[in-house]
């Protein structure tokens, strides 16, 4: 069984950038959150499942150009498995961040007993 938030924790903290699920409270003008937002039965055997998906949104939140740091975010989770869905950029403006929100799937094999 993988432990999808650790994963993504792991491979994104090699950025030296704030990595959260959900929600950062910190101090950082430029930092990363991220969710889960379906997870799914994606293959079965036997009436059990083998495959299952992850659908993550990973948002780059920051004051400046975060365009290097988006392209390091899409080859580290690359690296480790994940396919790139979809990306938007954003502007909040009660904030003044500006948001990369990018979309990303993950299918786990699960071990069959």
């Amino acid at each position: 069984m993988i432990l999808i938030n650790k994963l993504i924790i792991d491979t994104l903290k090699l950025l030296n950038v704030p990595v959260c699920f959900q929600k950062y409270t910190g101090k950082a003008s430029t930092y990363i959150t991220f969710h889960e937002y379906i997870e799914s039965g994606e293959g079965f055997e036997d009436d059990v499942e083998v495959f299952t998906g992850h659908y993550i949104q990973i948002d780059v939140w920051s004051k400046g150009d975060y365009t290097v740091l988006v392209k390091s975010i899409k080859e580290l989770l690359n690296a480790v498995g994940f396919k790139r869905l979809d990306e938007a950029d954003l502007y909040e403006e009660d904030t003044g961040l500006y948001h990369k929100g990018m979309r990303f799937f993950y299918l786990e094999e699960k071990e069959v007993v």
